[in-house]
Formats: structure tokens, C-alpha cells, sequence
């Protein structure tokens, strides 16, 4: 992503010099393939083959700290990476929240609620495109998030099982999923202050940007 905000919540450990334009990195393999679990994990969802889903769901988050591990330690980072891992974090968030609201697992208040989130930052996105600003970093509040939510759903999926075992699902998976949501919301709202500071200041184009 282009540019630094000129809020310091969304520092980020890896500076621009860090970030190469590299695109057959191991970190966008992985992330890649994360994209292409999601059909898969759709066609799981809708036809209830909730153990695969859920294993599904294991897989993506566990290879989502993995590329990110890789990425930091063997120097990979790429802009191309910082679109590809949030777009497959939120599709994922997606899939599972329109598969379990279509199978009445969860209300549709919370896709409203999450994706009426999303909707609200990608408003921001063409006014910092003219200022030379890309999407701007996931913060660690935004990566919490995606990680309650990403451990609410197979919880959600697996409270579907008679027994103690989906009780004790339910009661966790419901607790991740409000923590989630609300730090959801918070990541959200502290990317909305840092694009209002950045549209405040004077016009000029973003470090690295065509002028």
C-alpha cells in the first residue's frame, strides 16, 4: 500500500522500503490459495458438511499466520500481498456469514453489521485514491478482529452437534462473534479518523506517488 497515515495507529513494523513490488512470493502463493479455498468452503457451508467446513476454516487461519510469519522473517513483503491477505480474511468473513444466515444459524443483523462496516470504509477509498493513498493498512485492532470472528465460525458451525459439545460451541463461538464485531467496529472506525486526518491535510500526494 502506498503511503504512511499521519495517525500513529496505523504504524506499521514494516516501513516502505520493506515492501517489494514482487508478485511469485511464498507469502501471495499462500494467500492465493487461501482465495481459492473459498468456493470450496461455500460449497461446504450450503451443502452442511460442517467437519470439512470447519476444517477448511482451520486451514485458512492457520495458513493466514503463517504467511504473515514468512513474510516478516524471510523479507517477502509485498503490495501485492497486502491486497491479496485482507481480501481473502474478508471473503472468508463474507462466505461464512451469508452461509450461516441462509441456514439460520445466525441473524441476518450481523452480515448487516459487518458488511454495512466494510461498506462504510470502501466510501473513503476513492477520495484517498485522488490524494495518492491505496486502502491503508490493517491495524492489530482490525487483525483481532478477523481472528475472533475467524474463530467464532467454526464454533457457530460446530454448535450445529447435539450434545454438551455444541452447547459448550454455541456459548464460545457467540462470545467470539460479539467481541469480534466490536472490534470490528473499532478497527474500522480508527481507519475512518486516519482517512479524515489525511483528507484534512493539504493536497499533496502520497510519498511514492505520481505527482
Amino acid at each position: 500500500m502506498s503511503g504512511h497515515t499521519p495517525s500513529s495507529s496505523y504504524t506499521d513494523p514494516v516501513t516502505d522500503d520493506d515492501v517489494s513490488t514482487r508478485v511469485w512470493t511464498v507469502p501471495n502463493l499462500i494467500s492465493l490459495a487461501r482465495l481459492l479455498l473459498v468456493p470450496v468452503f461455500a460449497v461446504l457451508i450450503v451443502g452442511h458438511h460442517d467437519i470439512w467446513a470447519v476444517a477448511v476454516l482451520a486451514v485458512s487461519g492457520a495458513t493466514d499466520w503463517l504467511d504473515g510469519v514468512i513474510a516478516r522473517r524471510f523479507h517477502q513483503t509485498s503490495k501485492l500481498g497486502q491486497m491479496l491477505d485482507p481480501a481473502a480474511d474478508r471473503l472468508f468473513i463474507l462466505v461464512t456469514l451469508v452461509g450461516l444466515a441462509w441456514r439460520d444459524v445466525i441473524g441476518w443483523w450481523l452480515v448487516a453489521l459487518i458488511v454495512g462496516r466494510d461498506i462504510l470504509l470502501a466510501c473513503y477509498l476513492p477520495a484517498l485514491a485522488r490524494r495518492g493513498y491505496g486502502p491503508l493498512p490493517v491495524n492489530f485492532i482490525g487483525k483481532a478482529a478477523t481472528f475472533a470472528l475467524m474463530y467464532a465460525f467454526p464454533l457457530l458451525l460446530l454448535a450445529q452437534v447435539d450434545g454438551p459439545v455444541g452447547t459448550v460451541a454455541l456459548v464460545i463461538g457467540a462470545a467470539c462473534a460479539a467481541w469480534g464485531v466490536a472490534l470490528y467496529w473499532w478497527a474500522g472506525l480508527l481507519y475512518v479518523r486516519g482517512a479524515r486526518a489525511i483528507l484534512r491535510t493539504p493536497s499533496t500526494p502520497a510519498p511514492g506517488a505520481a505527482a
